[in-house]
């Protein structure tokens, strides 16, 4: 697959209101400015993030605790894909075979750490800038191979 199609994929199973257009948009600048993906990474991870959701049940509903109250926190990276992992297991067990490389994205970060994954910009240790243009085509090949299992 090469990245036009990689995009292709994408925009075949992305949500067409919420995701379509930002990932035209993606595509566009990234295929003009091919230095811009330090700017378009951390897009690319709130995407792979979302997608994953969609496919538990914590995407698109109210979440409450066995009081009856509402949840404030959903699960989020590595808790996020062992939760797919587990309601998925079943139903798209290709899809669950694929999720234990992606946590590699998630991994926690440490001051030291110089990995280009979403926890170190999320954690102030890393600067986007720093990270590569073939780290940032792995996410988007990684995505791709993901779309056709999304809930949207």
């Amino acid at each position: 697959m090469d990245l036009d199609e990689a995009f292709d994929e994408i925009y075949n199973y992305t949500h067409m209101w919420n995701w379509w257009p930002d990932w035209e948009v993606l595509r566009r600048e990234y295929l003009a400015f091919p230095n811009s993906y330090s700017v378009l990474t951390p897009f690319a991870y709130s995407y792979l993030e979302e997608m994953i959701r969609s496919t538990t049940s914590e995407y698109g509903r109210d979440l409450f605790n066995t009081d009856g109250t509402p949840k404030k926190y959903r699960k989020v990276g590595i808790k996020l894909i062992d939760l797919a992992i587990a309601e998925n297991k079943v139903r798209k067990p290709e899809f669950v075979k694929i999720l234990p490389e992606i946590k590699s994205y998630f991994s926690q970060s440490e001051p030291t750490d110089i990995e280009d994954n979403r926890n170190s910009v999320a954690h102030g240790y890393m600067h986007p800038r720093f990270w590569d243009q073939e780290s940032f085509e792995k996410l988007i090949f990684d995505i791709a191979k993901l779309s056709k299992y999304a809930g949207f």
